[in-house]
C-alpha cells in the first residue's frame, strides 16, 4: 500500500508542476496577443492611409511608373515567403499554413523560391521535398518584426532585380472572429497594373480630393516603399498574434486536462489511502476480538 500511495504522490506532484508550467505559458500566450493585436489593429488604419495616398497618385498620373522592376524578370518563377512559429505547442498552426501554402504554390506554374520564417515550419516544409531558400527567426517582440521586414525585402528586391523572382506571395494565419486563424495568401509582388487599377477604383471617403504636393514620382516611390513595408509588417504581425492565440488555446486544454488528471489521481489516492486505514482499523478490532474472546467466555 505504501508504495502504491508514493507512487501516486509522485505522479500528483509530477502534475502539479506541470500545470504551473502550463499556466505560466497560457499567461504568457495571453499577454503577448494583447501586444500584437493592438499593433494589427494600428497598422489596419495606416495601411488604409498608404492605400489611400497610392489612390491619388495613380488618379493624378495614370501613366506614372509603378518602380523601376515592373518589367517581370521572369514570369515563370514564384517567390513565397511563409510565416510559421520557431516554438511548438501551438497544435496545427505549423501544419495549416504549410499544407495551404503547398497548395497553393501547386496551382502556381513555374520555379519556385521559398523563405520561411520560424524553425518549426521550416521543418515541416522541408520533409516534404520542397527547395527552400533560407529561413529567418520568429521576431519575439513588436519591436524585432521591423529588422525581419527589412532583411525580406532586401532580399526580395535583390532577387527581383537580378531576375530570379517574378512573382512573391505571403503564406500566413490571420485571426478570425469564428475561429482561432486561418490560413491567407497575398501576393505582394509585382506591383502590376491590375494592382493600379485596384488603387484607383478605390473610393475616396469624402467628397473632395486632395493633391499631391511636390515631386508626384518621389511621393509615389515613398508610399510604394510603405506599402510593400506595411503589408510585411502586419502579415508577421498577424501570423505572431495567431501563433500565441493557438498557444493559449492549446494551454487553455492542457489546463483543462491536468485538472482532470489531478481529480482521477487524488480521488485514487484518497481510496487507497482510505482503504488502507480500513483495513488497519479491521486489524485492530480484530485483535481486540481475539484477545477478549477467551476472557469473556
Amino acid at each position: 500500500m505504501s508504495n502504491t500511495t508514493a507512487s501516486l504522490r509522485r505522479k500528483i506532484g509530477s502534475a502539479g508542476d506541470l500545470q504551473s508550467v502550463v499556466r505560466t505559458m497560457k499567461a504568457l500566450a495571453a499577454s503577448n496577443i494583447g501586444q500584437y493585436e493592438q499593433s494589427v489593429h494600428a497598422l489596419s488604419h495606416y495601411y488604409r492611409s498608404v492605400e489611400l495616398g497610392l489612390s491619388i497618385c495613380f488618379r493624378k498620373n495614370a501613366a506614372a511608373p509603378i518602380t523601376e522592376s515592373t518589367a517581370h524578370p521572369d514570369e515563370g518563377s514564384v517567390g513565397a515567403v511563409v510565416f510559421g512559429s520557431d516554438q511548438g505547442l501551438v497544435g496545427r498552426f505549423n501544419d495549416v499554413v504549410a499544407d495551404f501554402a503547398l497548395q497553393a504554390l501547386a496551382e502556381l506554374p513555374g520555379k519556385h523560391r521559398v523563405w520561411t520564417v520560424g524553425e518549426r515550419v521550416h521543418a515541416r516544409l522541408a520533409d516534404t521535398g520542397l527547395a527552400l531558400a533560407g529561413r529567418h527567426a520568429v521576431p519575439n517582440s513588436v519591436q524585432a518584426i521591423t529588422p525581419l521586414v527589412g532583411r525580406i525585402l532586401i532580399e526580395s528586391e535583390a532577387d527581383q532585380s537580378q531576375g530570379e523572382i517574378g512573382e512573391l506571395h505571403l503564406f500566413y494565419n490571420r485571426p478570425t472572429s469564428s475561429a482561432i486563424y486561418e490560413p491567407v495568401q497575398q501576393r505582394l509582388l509585382p506591383l502590376d497594373e491590375t494592382w493600379r487599377q485596384k488603387l484607383v477604383e478605390l473610393p475616396w471617403p469624402t467628397g473632395n480630393l486632395p493633391e499631391v504636393m511636390g515631386d508626384d514620382t518621389a511621393t509615389l516611390r515613398a508610399l510604394i516603399r510603405e506599402y510593400l513595408f506595411v503589408s510585411l509588417f502586419r502579415a508577421c504581425a498577424e501570423s505572431l498574434a495567431s501563433e500565441n492565440a493557438s498557444r493559449l488555446a492549446a494551454m487553455q486544454r492542457a489546463d483543462k486536462n491536468i485538472d482532470a488528471l489531478l481529480e482521477d489521481l487524488n480521488g485514487s489516492f484518497h481510496r487507497i489511502r482510505q482503504s488502507g486505514i480500513d483495513a488497519e482499523l479491521f486489524d485492530v478490532v480484530s485483535g481486540f476480538d481475539a484477545l477478549t474472546g477467551p476472557a469473556s467466555i
